[in-house]
């Protein structure tokens, strides 16, 4: 399985001329020459405990203004809109805040543009979400933001986040993102008493390479809103908090670890829905994002929160920053089709899949397999596992990353389930079977298991069974570091993750979980 030449026109939706994007939006690797490793000691040792210890100290400094403001004041006071002396208390906030920020590095923070005043734009769409810095805006702008309930409780931020009113989603009232959007719509309204809206669509950190898909939230109100683009123009790129990388207190202290910290805020015109993008917020959303991505000057992909739910899944098999099976999950949700209640039909997709006289199939063939009409995606999802353009793939690879996708991290049912598609009457498969399976499993284009089926086959039959595989596993459950990754692909592909088991970023993700992709973005070019 790998990206043939016709696939790789497909990979971005609404802006197919700029091509897939250089490497995986979740991962970022950082690597230090000598000089650099050498500064950063000394920093650590001299300028570091000082910048943290000043950083801290305005975060509490600000903390009983934030408190006295909102004391005495019930839920409903605090979602009136600001008093006079409210205003006092922001301008002292957001001097404190500047100094914090100050304290950090970030010596001048570069704005362009001009900032819509609410009664033009409610709301403020902010991307590319990097990192926890991108709280800058939200200090200097003091726009309210979406925020997890939960939030309010954290000791002084929790004081901090209220103070600026934001819309709460509770995880445990079940209409509660309806509620959020209700609340956005009627402060939107409200022509231009409350404060503006903040939220980051993207609804997790990436590492700035592209732009991946919006969520709809902020666009469910079909109001003007005004994009704000970020970028840290460093030589050093210690900003980015993603999932494949250095985590949270690394960042931070690597940041603070250098001398000047860039950052730069672009507020673009205020961009006004048309009558068609306010009755589809998905097309509204993907207009939206093609305008920053044009002003950042990078690629838009249809990579979601969910595509990097599946690349960290906690499965034997770890997939590989450049894997397919990204985009193989992405052309799933294009045929409308939904990872998460596909496990039903993974049984019926496989039992046709056996029952089949022939492994190849062509697009007509596979296109009555999956019992779709042919169209553009169709063909799109043809073309990952058309290898060598030859106008036919098997149908057995299709299955096996139908099963990843659906059950990221459960590797062994999948790998029992490739077992059945390829083992032979004897119930064995050969070293060649092995290696089809696990790259497609893994969605590269070349795997060596060499090393891996000589493990499991201890008594050099030159075949295998499950049962084998399932014992070996066992005893080895590191098995794919300990043989696949450690020859094929070097130390780089097993990455650090980031231990936080929740969506990193500020800005928590508020759609409706029913909200359609009614635009259809592979199949219907944007104006």
């Amino acid at each position: 399985m790998k990206l043939s030449s016709r696939a790789r026109g497909c990979c971005v939706g609404g802006s197919r001329e700029r091509g897939p994007p250089p490497r995986s939006p979740f991962v970022h690797q950082l690597r230090f020459s000598p000089l650099e490793k050498a500064k950063i000691a000394f920093m650590t040792l001299t300028l570091f405990p000082i910048r943290l210890f000043f950083a801290a100290f305005m975060m509490l400094l600000a903390w009983p203004f934030a408190f006295i403001a909102s004391m005495g004041s019930d839920e409903q006071e605090l979602e009136k809109p600001l008093s006079w002396w409210r205003k006092i208390v922001d301008v002292l906030l957001k001097a404190i805040m500047r100094m914090m920020w100050l304290a950090g590095g970030f010596h001048w923070i570069s704005v362009k543009g001009r900032r819509a005043l609410p009664a033009e734009a409610a709301i403020l769409t902010v991307a590319p979400h990097s990192s926890y810095f991108d709280a800058i805006p939200v200090t200097m702008t003091f726009a309210s933001i979406v925020m997890k309930a939960e939030s309010k409780d954290i000791p002084v931020w929790g004081t901090l986040i209220k103070y600026i009113r934001p819309v709460f989603v509770s995880r445990s009232d079940q209409d509660s993102r309806r509620k959020t959007v209700e609340e956005i719509k009627r402060r939107a309204q409200s022509g231009g008493k409350w404060p503006q809206i903040m939220i980051f669509p993207e609804g997790t950190c990436t590492n700035r390479s592209c732009l991946i898909t919006f969520k709809p939230g902020a666009f469910i109100p079909g109001v003007p809103v005004q994009p704000v683009v970020l970028r840290y123009p460093n030589k050093l790129d210690t900003i980015t908090w993603t999932w494949q990388g250095p985590g949270a207190f690394e960042i931070l202290w690597l940041t603070l670890c250098q001398f000047h910290n860039s950052v730069e805020i672009e507020f673009l015109p205020v961009y006004i829905p048309s009558e068609e993008e306010r009755k589809n917020p998905v097309l509204y959303a993907n207009n939206v994002r093609r305008v920053m991505a044009e002003a950042l000057g990078v690629s838009v992909t249809d990579y979601t929160f969910e595509d990097c739910q599946l690349a960290l899944a906690e499965g034997q098999l770890r997939l590989p920053s450049d894997t397919c099976l990204l985009e193989f999950a992405k052309l799933v949700r294009s045929l409308g089709l939904k990872p998460e209640t596909l496990e039903d039909d993974l049984d019926k997709y496989a039992a046709g899949a056996m029952k089949m006289k022939k492994e190849k199939v062509d697009l007509k063939e596979f296109s009555a397999y999956l019992e779709f009409s042919v169209s553009h995606t169709l063909e799109s999802m043809f073309a990952l596992f058309d290898e060598n353009e030859e106008g036919v793939i098997d149908i057995r690879e299709f299955v096996i990353a139908l099963s990843v996708v659906c059950k990221p991290s459960k590797t062994l049912e999948t790998i029992q389930l490739a077992f059945q598609l390829y083992q032979s009457e004897s119930g064995t498969i050969t070293e060649e079977d092995l290696a089809h399976i696990l790259k497609t499993a893994m969605g590269v284009s070349q795997i060596n298991v060499t090393h891996l089926f000589r493990a499991v086959d201890e008594e050099e039959k030159g075949k295998i069974t499950y049962d084998d595989f399932y014992t070996f596993a066992e005893l080895h459950p590191h098995f794919a570091e300990e043989y696949l990754y450690a020859d094929q692909m070097g130390a780089e592909s097993s990455l650090e993750t980031s231990s936080f088991s929740a969506p990193n970023g500020i800005c928590t993700d508020f759609s409706p979980d029913n909200t359609e992709d009614k635009n259809k973005p592979l199949q219907k070019k944007l104006n």
